[in-house]
């Protein structure tokens, strides 16, 4: 099979579903007609809207044509088609926003007939007989733009509209789907095909295609006439060798071997720089960052910078260490340009971003890569340097994400090195982007940064977590704890005060919560007055950014009123309540909604150790695509440990409720469910709820409150670290024997699970499906499934974790000395020497693997070889936690 641009030869699996007619939704709306005045007037309003979408097809079209078998075009053939490509392409951004004002327009008329006119549109895009499936994509991010301004609608034909259109949505990620199934089906083994595939229908799709456009018209009519290959030159005598620079410009082939510089173009976008910026900052690679001026700001009548929104999100991107540089003020072709037009894309870009970030980058990127003599010239005048690329993803053009991935790693293996073009403009590039960075990383390569002066690697990419940047890219972390046993006229708790200290150390120490956005009030503290005035000073007024997220936990007594209607009301009882004064001194549940619906962080959950009933709360759910699109989604959530006329068993290890407890043990990776190193707040609730209803006679609810819009909280865990060793706390027998009885009767990875709703109803919750992760992080995850199973003196099951670890990763001395410290506390000496000999060659710098070994070679009788091991052990950590305890073994040996 000839190989073709990748990411169009897996739209084969398109035409397939355009012969079947799968794909295509074809249905008219059900809304009545409205009168004929207004539908002339909805009509007129519509038909430019219509011509932009049709010009919209017609050059996302072209622009598969300018990339056709790319890998049969001549260097500079492939060139020139990728400029005027990416011309056109931001040709059909401008359309694509022009389109969505007009929309954003028409449905904020008071025309009648303005939901039948987009109607008509939606019927194009799903049912007109002339369109591909793999034309439908072109009009992806106009239908994801129109979902959004139909949903902040709540009249009933917007509603119906809304349904539609996520429908719409739903078909064109089905195509995708299918794309990448083709992906993997064509580029997902390495032997040698000795069948040729047909693609019929996508060979008469292109074949349609070409009767409509020619590449060699679409370059004439863009400026562009190739001329007749020339004959080939020698290579130049004098080559240069500049830590990455090359002559006057930088192209990356001078860059060190498997060393790579990540490029982002024509942002800052207000949704998917920030998301790039959370991958690559879960990956520790460095960036820069190319910004078109008009996105950070502009200039008032007197020339002075006015930044804009787009200028946070520079600021950010500053703040967390990627260089800023200059794209042009209005992304034109400059080759094009001169004089003071010329000078002022320049260097008006230079001016805002130097408004941002005084020591910005004197980096610059030409549009296109398109520049002259005078354009080069005023970059040396301004002290400025052209970054071009060698390696580029074409994610401009490709729809198809693990397309634009493979094209990517192809470069790559074939370059060896160099600069990478990628756009922080699209949700495809937000998507391929975890699956290029664990390659890269899995196959040693070095991610290297602007350091001032040249590109330097940050030494080595770090391993490379699950791809979940999308779900937990949060700003900041709050948390208010509350615990109260003293109350003044209620029955004394004992537990309620340990409960939030407990909880309150576990999100700082696991989950990286700064101590000082961590408010606790226990006790006298915790009265009315200070419970509410932490939400509203601290929280409301504390600096609470949207993009952060906010945990709060209650432990204390819980009332239930029924009022006069029939309904029952919950309270959360503060420290100062009176029993007879319930309605004044307590804090009714209808207050916390209003609370979380006025903060302005992305996620909220809300853990109350108390039982109370009448809260009522929505449905909690999730769904497969949560990671990708959890970000977007405001969440209100909570999760309580009873119901009305229930009580708190108080009888948990530790001096915790079996409740909070329950809740500690799901937070330390227990209700972690499908495996993808992430916990939703659905998943703690699937874990905690049934398991706490089998020990107890509480029976956990869950649900969201009103205004979320389905988003979910989301704890991330941290890789586990710890080197076992006697040090190592283990859990005392009854925490064993109530984890034994919670885990015989929690939810299964997967499974439905059915848990109580505040209303007394049921409703069933399931876990998002687990994301594909590489083996490094399969092995991660094993290790710290034996580190848990450990601590509950598992060892014949903590054993088989570490062996599975190593299974995946042979080179992983942390698994490698937990599995041989499960062997020393089996008394397995001389099993547990070799795993600690192979820890120490694995990484020689681990000191705790030293003494671990030193004990081995002491209880398997070999007293020189643990003398060396004390030895290096001292060497290693002369003032380490284990330093006194060596001495003394040294002495006796």
């Amino acid at each position: 099979m000839k190989r073709k641009a990748l990411y169009l030869v897996i739209f084969a699996v398109a035409a397939a579903g355009a012969a079947t007619g799968s794909w295509i939704v074809g249905r008219k709306p059900a809304t009545p007609a409205p009168a004929p005045a207004q539908q002339a007037q909805a009509a007129t309003d519509v038909s430019a809207i219509a011509a932009d979408m049709r010009r919209l097809l017609d050059t996302y079209r072209q622009i598969i044509v300018l990339t056709l078998d790319e890998a049969s075009l001549s260097e500079a053939e492939r060139a020139q088609a990728n400029r005027i490509g990416q011309q056109l392409f931001h040709e059909n951004q401008e359309r694509i926003a022009r389109v969505d004002g007009a929309l954003a327009a028409l449905l904020a008329s008071p025309s009648a007939g303005r939901f039948e006119a987009i109607g008509s549109l939606l019927d194009y895009v799903e049912s007109n007989e002339g369109l591909y499936d793999a034309d439908r994509l072109a009009f992806r991010e106009v239908m994801q733009s129109l979902h959004t301004m139909v949903g902040k609608d709540s009249s009933l034909p917007a509603i119906k509209m809304h349904k539609r259109v996520s429908e719409d949505l739903e078909a064109l990620a089905e195509i995708e789907r299918n794309y990448e199934k083709e992906i993997r089906a064509v580029f997902g083994r390495f032997e040698t095909r000795s069948i040729e595939l047909k693609r019929e229908k996508w060979d008469s799709y292109v074949a349609y295609l070409k009767t409509l456009y020619q590449r060699e018209a679409i370059l004439k009519e863009y400026g562009v006439v190739l001329p007749y290959p020339a004959k080939p030159e020698p290579p130049p005598q004098d080559t240069r060798s500049q830590a990455g620079r090359e002559g006057e410009e930088i192209f990356g082939r001078a860059l060190p071997k498997k060393t790579i510089v990540l490029t982002f173009d024509d942002g800052p976008h207000r949704r998917y720089t920030e998301e790039i910026a959370a991958i690559l900052k879960q990956y520790n690679a460095p960036a820069i960052f190319f910004s078109v001026g008009r996105n950070i700001g502009s200039f008032d009548k007197a020339g002075a910078a006015k930044l804009g929104a787009g200028a946070d999100v520079s600021r950010k991107l500053k703040a967390d260490g990627y260089a800023l540089a200059n794209h042009s003020f209005t992304h034109a072709q400059l080759s094009k340009q001169s004089g003071d037009t010329l000078r002022a894309e320049i260097m008006n870009t230079d001016a805002l971003l130097k408004a941002v970030d005084p020591q910005r980058s004197p980096l610059f990127r030409f549009p296109y890569g398109a520049r002259n003599r005078e354009g080069m010239q005023l970059l040396s005048s301004a002290q400025l340097t052209s970054v071009m690329w060698n390696i580029d993803s074409l994610d401009w053009a490709d729809p198809v994400p693990s397309s634009i991935a493979d094209r990517v790693l192809r470069a790559v293996d074939k370059e060896g090195r160099g600069i990478i073009l990628f756009h922080d403009i699209h949700e495809r590039t937000v998507k391929a982007l975890p699956a290029i960075l664990e390659r890269l990383s899995a196959e040693g390569y070095q991610f290297a940064g602007w350091d001032g002066e040249t590109f330097k690697a940050k030494g080595g990419a770090a391993p490379a977590p699950v791809q979940r940047a999308a779900a937990t890219g949060y700003a900041n972390s709050w948390a208010i704890l509350v615990g109260i046993d003293n109350y003044q006229k209620w029955p004394r708790l004992q537990y309620a005060v340990r409960d939030a200290e407990g909880v309150g150390q576990m999100l700082v120490q696991k989950f990286g919560f700064a101590p000082e956005r961590v408010i606790t009030l226990k006790n006298e503290a915790a009265t009315r007055a200070g419970i509410l005035a932490a939400f509203h000073d601290r929280l409301a007024h504390g600096g609470v950014q949207p993009n952060d997220r906010i945990f709060v936990f209650f432990a204390g007594h819980g009332a239930t009123r029924k009022l006069s209607s029939g309904r029952d009301l919950g309270y959360i009882v503060p420290f100062d309540a009176d029993p007879e004064r319930l309605a004044t001194d307590a804090i009714p549940m209808t207050e916390i909604q209003n609370i979380a619906e006025s903060l302005s962080a992305k996620h909220a959950l809300f853990v109350m150790d108390a039982c109370y009933s009448g809260l009522g709360l929505t449905r909690g759910a999730a769904n497969a695509s949560f990671l990708r699109d959890n970000a977007r989604r405001l969440g209100r959530q909570m999760l309580t440990a009873g119901g009305a006329d229930q009580l708190v068993s108080d009888g948990g290890p530790n001096g915790h409720s079996v409740f909070t407890w329950t809740l500690m043990q799901g937070l330390g990776g227990k209700g972690d469910l499908n495996g993808d190193g992430l916990i939703t707040a659905t998943e703690l609730a699937a874990y905690v709820a049934p398991a706490v209803s089998s020990v107890s006679q509480q029976t956990p609810a869950f649900g969201s409150l009103p205004g979320s819009e389905g988003g979910e909280f989301v704890f991330e865990l941290p890789e586990e670290s710890e080197y076992l060793n006697p040090n190592t706390a283990q859990l005392s027998n009854d925490a064993i024997a109530l984890n034994t009885k919670l885990d015989a009767n929690a939810s299964a990875p997967l499974s439905t699970v059915v848990v109580k709703d505040l209303q007394g109803g049921e409703q069933k919750i399931k876990a998002p499906a687990a994301v594909l992760v590489s083996s490094r992080q399969q092995a991660q995850r094993a290790n710290d499934l034996g580190l848990q199973l450990y601590k509950e003196k598992q060892y014949a099951q903590a054993e088989a974790q570490f062996t599975e670890a190593l299974k995946l990763r042979p080179d992983f001395a942390l698994a490698a000395n937990n599995l041989g410290f499960v062997f020393y506390k089996q008394d397995k000496f001389a099993e547990a020497a070799r795993w600690f000999e192979n820890a120490v060659k694995m990484d020689p710098s681990r000191a705790v693997a030293y003494r671990n070994l030193g004990d081995a070679y002491v209880k398997s009788g070999q007293g020189e070889k643990a003398k060396a091991a004390f030895t290096r052990y001292l060497a290693l950590a002369p003032t380490g936690a284990g330093a006194e305890y060596a001495k003394q073994q040294l002495e006796k040996l």
